[in-house]
């Protein structure tokens, strides 16, 4: 398939899955890179590039999530003809949650999981709005998590590109709040890390108010960005999650659901 919406695809022999993956704030469809080295056997990873950045950083962003949402949902159509997931880090686990429910609105075909990483829940508040900080207090924000390389700082021109990026997309999130928690219509996997300073276990757990169909939370080791630094601790998660082989990384886990737990293990 050739789409400006997935950037980097890394295909597998026999895959089983698509796993489709949205960036965090400024992020793009290199942010996944790390993933690239060592996929899950069996799927196939397809990035989304959004508008306003990388290879397609000339094109506006749409002006609320909600519309962005729509804009990824026509431009990724196509991806969904075969068993896949949906995973989002940060703002992009906001981006994929309504995502997955525009695909339950028009009657797509539902993926597998919906894998929401590092992120409030939609119904719950902001409980600290960024995206007015000058670029200087921006930055100063984004390192104190480590959200951003400090050997940017040498790069001028770079740095304020990557700090307006930023700037719009956190803009998106810090707007969106879901009026109720709704369900996906597919089971639903939270992750975080285990040291995030801005996203605590109990943030994380709101999720479950979403969830009708299976919920996990599992923490890892590490902070805001653990998939990037424990790349291949992540994915292990997730093809767990999915199913794909059984056995577990290291992690701390919870699940609720209603009745039997379905394919979904109780235990990652």
């Amino acid at each position: 398939m050739d789409s400006p919406w997935i950037v980097g695809r890394v295909t597998a022999p026999g895959a089983r899955l698509r796993l489709i993956c949205l960036p965090q704030a400024g992020g793009s469809a290199a942010s996944y890179a790390p993933w690239r080295l060592t996929p899950p056997p069996g799927v196939e990873l397809a990035t989304v590039e959004l508008p306003g950045r990388g290879v397609r950083s000339a094109e506006p962003l749409p002006d609320t999530l909600e519309e962005l949402a729509d804009a990824v949902l026509d431009g990724i159509a196509d991806e969904l003809s075969g068993p896949y997931a949906l995973f989002g880090h940060s703002f992009g686990a906001l981006l994929g949650y309504e995502l997955a429910l525009r695909v339950r609105r028009r009657g797509l075909t539902p993926p597998a999981a919906l894998f929401v990483s590092a992120s409030r829940a939609p119904h719950t508040p902001v409980l600290k709005r960024v995206s007015h900080l000058d670029d200087r207090g921006l930055l100063d924000w984004l390192e104190g998590f480590g959200g951003f390389p400090p050997g940017l700082r040498g790069y001028p021109a770079y740095l304020r590109y990557a700090l307006r990026t930023v700037r719009r997309d956190l803009a998106l999130a810090e707007a969106y709040v879901s009026a109720d928690p709704v369900s996906p219509g597919c089971p639903l996997h939270v992750l975080g890390g285990a040291d995030d300073p801005l996203v605590s276990r109990d943030r994380l757990e709101r999720w479950s108010e979403c969830a009708s169909d299976g919920f996990t939370l599992r923490l890892l080791p590490g902070g805001h960005d653990h998939l990037f630094t424990g790349a291949e601790r992540t994915l292990g998660a997730v093809a767990d999650a999915l199913g794909l082989f059984g056995t577990a990384a290291d992690g701390r886990v919870a699940h609720h659901g209603p009745g039997e737990p379905g394919p979904f293990p109780r235990e990652l």
